[in-house]
């Protein structure tokens, strides 16, 4: 059984400070794995490994194929990294990989105390699911926000609102990454919403997408028409939902 507090070094050997680090890291109860930055390697040893260190010494950066993995295995599995080396080593790195997979940078000589540290706090928030996308889902039937709910809240932060007006009032005082809206609602329609929504500077941008029961060309049309980010049809089962919020989101980090 892989330890859920898993971290991988990669480096271009297993030096003594690649070596003392790792201890330092199992002393503190979380494992440590380490692979050279050969991609086959890497692949075999990233499974179960949520968070990873590249270890660059005397100018040893990751070459062109290992970046282009793990740019890749990176995004798409919602890994982060934390990269150490000296200053021109970090700034390679911040200019070759997306903001958003890199954690923490640490800058040569290395606190191995600081480092611990850090890796204890990403596990900590990661295990509190701070590193969740939110997703809000809009729907005025009870018993289909409570099933869509189900569905997504192992891997996302989940929000519900059985109104357009609710949903309004919430995210004055919140943050969503996509909203989920259903397209047929009485009093506040989907269309209406949406509206709102694109006429305030505070929600203008947040994604939405549609929940629609009708699948006729002329109703999809109409749908799309209105230019959401796309739109789902309610007869979706679970696991093409997921895999196409997931789809979305890693074409979002491009």
């Amino acid at each position: 059984m892989v330890n859920k507090d898993r971290i991988m070094m990669i480096g271009e050997k297993e030096t003594f400070l690649i070596r003392t680090l790792m201890k330092k890291i199992t002393d503190s109860r979380m494992e440590a794995v380490f692979s050279t930055w050969k991609v086959d390697e890497i692949n075999q040893k990233l499974a179960g490994t949520s968070l990873v260190a590249f270890y660059m010494d005397d100018g040893q950066r990751p070459p062109d194929d290992a970046i282009h993995f793990l740019i890749d295995k990176l995004s798409e599995e919602e890994k982060m990294i934390l990269p150490i080396g000296e200053k021109n080593d970090i700034q390679f790195i911040c200019d070759h990989f997306p903001g958003d997979v890199i954690y923490k940078t640490f800058i040569r000589p290395l606190n191995n105390d600081e480092f611990v540290s850090c890796v204890q706090g990403y596990y900590k928030k990661r295990e509190a699911g701070d590193f969740k996308k939110t997703i809000m889902i809009v729907d005025d039937d009870p018993n289909y926000l409570s099933l869509v709910r189900e569905w997504l809240k192992k891997d996302y932060k989940v929000a519900m609102a059985n109104s357009g007006l609710q949903a309004i009032k919430w995210l004055g005082k919140n943050k969503v990454d996509l909203i989920l809206l259903d397209h047929e609602m009485p009093v506040t329609s989907g269309p209406q919403v949406l509206e709102m929504l694109r006429s305030d500077p505070d929600t203008r941008a947040i994604p939405v997408m549609f929940l629609t029961g009708k699948s006729d060309k002329e109703s999809v049309m109409q749908v799309m028409s209105l230019k959401p980010q796309g739109y789902f049809l309610k007869s979706i089962e679970k696991d093409e939902l997921l895999q196409k919020l997931s789809d979305y989101f890693f074409k979002q980090l491009g």
